[in-house]
C-alpha cells in the first residue's frame, strides 16, 4: 500500500498545505470577525495572530511567499502554544494545545519544502522557494 501512495507525494504534499491553510484561516476570522465563532482572545492576540492566520493561512493555500509566510505561521504557532497551552500543563493532550502544536510542525516542514506543485509560486517558477 506504500509503494502505491508514493506515486502521489506531490500530490498529498499540497493538499496538505492547502487544507491546513484553509483551516489556518479560520482561526483568524474567529479573531478578527467573530465568524465562524467568537475567540475571546485579547485584542492585542486578535490584530496579532489573527492577521497572520487569516493572511498567512490564505497565502499558505494558494501557495504565495510560501516559505516565508509558513515560517511565520509555524513561529507565531510557537509562540501561541508557550504563551498560552505550556502554562496549563506540559503535555498537549492536557493543555488543549495539540492543534496549535501540529500546526507550529505542520507549517515548519512547509517552510523547509516550499510550495510544491498547485501553487502560485509554482506558476512562478519557484515552487520549491
Amino acid at each position: 500500500m506504500a509503494a502505491f501512495m508514493q506515486r502521489f507525494g506531490g500530490q498529498t504534499y499540497a493538499l496538505m498545505r492547502i487544507v491546513s491553510g484553509f483551516l489556518f484561516i479560520w482561526h483568524g476570522t474567529s479573531k478578527l470577525f467573530q465568524f465562524p465563532k467568537p475567540s475571546g482572545a485579547p485584542e492585542w492576540v486578535v490584530y496579532s495572530a489573527g492577521s497572520i492566520e487569516m493572511i498567512g493561512g490564505m497565502l499558505i493555500m494558494i501557495g504565495l511567499f510560501t516559505r516565508s509566510v509558513a515560517f511565520i505561521a509555524s513561529g507565531m504557532a510557537a509562540v501561541g502554544y508557550f504563551l498560552v497551552h505550556a502554562k496549563q500543563g506540559f503535555f498537549p493532550i492536557m493543555n488543549g494545545g495539540e492543534i496549535i502544536a501540529l500546526y507550529c510542525f505542520v507549517f515548519l516542514y512547509i517552510s523547509a519544502h516550499g510550495a510544491g506543485i498547485w501553487s502560485v509560486d509554482g506558476l512562478r517558477g519557484k515552487s520549491g522557494g
